[in-house]
């Protein structure tokens, strides 16, 4: 199989052959079709994560070897299984649930992968979709996408796990409140989808790339506000009609962290989405006379992807914006994202597996 891999981080993704892995157990060897590009592959790549106050988290920190091929929004068509492997055959398309976990611990026996201290995910710890083919460790991690298009199918197993997981902790009750979105890149307009589809009728969307925010308004935005604005916060107020009880950052840096939560009002919740990285800085007195809350969310559960999934074959999640591009174009995908240009989602696809 072909992989292309981060060989020294920062420098330019290198193609390389190996064998095919053989399925062991419940494995299942995929030949992937499609892949979506994620900001967190442009973290990958540069092997380092801004955790504020002058500390770095390096992806060796996180159990990463090199090199590896990076992708977690991974379709392909099964070519092999293990023994053991139940509910699939060999042909069949599935979706790929990435973000694996021990399996024994506890928050695994509860069904959040996602949220074990041992992740061993797909296209972080295991080479990931910028591979030619994918072994996962498990059946149960195959979802059926139906008549889905594959391309868009891929981005669920990501941005679109992560914003329905990051809406679900907001708990919205009433679907005429502003939600603010700051950042309309992939995970924006994957969240203008899922809150449309979930009855949200009032969306509050911030960036600082003019294109971006046409999309969003083209995509079901009630507001667009321009990111760099000097009274940002009172454009924010004024289009929500007053403070913001519900707010996500999909930028998530120091700055804009700071403006999401100085918009929030009395019992407003920030959900930390992106991983730009920063630091933000609390009144411990504030939070009393302003009570307000901070979570962070990381991607979603095997459940959340099956929910996204039963979703958009109802009809009433609507597709993001899709930008195909070859497989072999994988390092300019890459620098595309990295410019800042993309609007929806990148998505690396291989025709001749369908």
């Amino acid at each position: 199989m072909k992989l292309w891999a981060v060989v020294t981080n920062g420098e330019p993704l290198q193609a390389i052959e190996m064998d095919d892995p053989e399925p062991k157990g419940a494995e299942v060897l995929l030949d992937v079709s499609h892949c979506g590009v994620c900001h967190s592959d442009l973290h990958f790549w540069k092997g380092e994560y801004n955790m504020g106050n002058g500390k770095v988290l390096r992806i060796t920190d996180r159990g990463v070897t090199l090199p590896k091929a990076p992708g977690h929004e991974v379709v392909g068509r099964v070519v092999a299984c293990g023994p053991d492997a139940t509910g699939v055959n060999k042909g069949d398309r599935r979706i790929v649930y990435p973000w694996i976990g021990c399996g024994v611990c506890d928050r695994c026996k509860a069904g959040e992968d996602n949220m074990c201290v041992k992740q061993s995910s797909i296209g972080v710890v295991r080479h990931g979709g910028f591979g030619s083919r994918v072994l996962v460790p498990h059946s149960r991690y195959l979802v059926d996408p139906g008549d889905l298009d594959p391309a868009v199918a891929a981005t669920y197993a990501c941005s679109g796990i992560t914003v329905l997981s990051a809406i679900r902790k907001l708990a919205i009750t009433d679907p005429d409140s502003a939600v603010l979105l700051i950042g309309a890149g992939g995970l924006g307009q994957a969240a203008i989808a899922m809150l449309i589809a979930l009855g949200h009728r009032n969306i509050v969307v911030v960036d600082v790339d003019d294109s971006k925010r046409q999309a969003a308004l083209a995509s079901g935005a009630t507001a667009v506000i321009d990111g760099t604005a000097e009274d940002l916060g009172e454009q924010i107020a004024q289009a929500a009609g007053g403070p913001v009880l519900y707010a996500m950052d999909f930028v998530n840096r120091s700055t804009t962290a700071k403006v999401a939560f100085d918009s929030l009002g009395k019992g407003g919740k920030l959900v930390l989405v992106g991983a730009a990285g920063g630091e933000l800085e609390l009144s411990l007195a504030g939070m009393i006379f302003l009570p307000r809350s901070v979570m962070g969310t990381q991607t979603g559960t095997l459940q959340d992807l099956k929910d996204v999934v039963e979703m958009a074959r109802s009809g009433k999640l609507k597709s993001i914006p899709i930008d195909h591009m070859p497989f072999d174009e994988a390092n300019e995908a890459l620098l595309r994202l990295k410019s800042g240009k993309v609007t929806g989602r990148l998505v690396l696809e291989r025709p001749e597996v369908g």
